[in-house]
């Protein structure tokens, strides 16, 4: 397997637990991305955890290692796009998702991720590690 990939959320939190199939999958990708909405869960979970400053050091230093895509103009295009087509068909997911779908799309990149709602948001691709 190789190809370009953008990570959620659970799935960063699985390589910091060092899921296996998570780090075996990693080895094999062309390419992977980090989307900042991700980045910002991630502080989130840290600030909210026991360990506040252990968590912020390994964040800082998975940033400092990875590829982090922002949010721009078209990200918000296809975002607008995306939860309209959700709300028309019933099927909401949470904001955040969304974001992080919305660029999944706009780079054209396979969303890793262990939420299955994700699948609600047409023409993305979503592999489950």
């Amino acid at each position: 397997m190789s190809g370009r990939f953008l990570l959620d959320t659970n799935i960063v939190i699985a390589l910091f637990q060092l899921d296996v199939s998570v780090q075996e999958n990693l080895a094999k990708a062309e390419q992977v991305f980090v989307s900042s909405i991700v980045v910002g869960e991630l502080y989130y979970g840290a600030y909210r955890s026991g360990r506040v400053a252990a968590n912020l050091a390994r964040i800082e230093e998975f940033v400092a290692g990875n590829i982090i895509l922002q949010c721009d103009v078209v990200t918000a295009q296809i975002y607008g796009k995306v939860k309209n087509s959700l709300k028309l068909k019933g099927r909401p997911i949470p904001e955040n998702d969304i974001w992080i779908g919305a660029i999944a799309l706009q780079h054209h990149l396979t969303l890793i991720s262990r939420d299955q709602h994700f699948k609600e948001i047409d023409g993305l691709t979503v592999e489950t590690w």
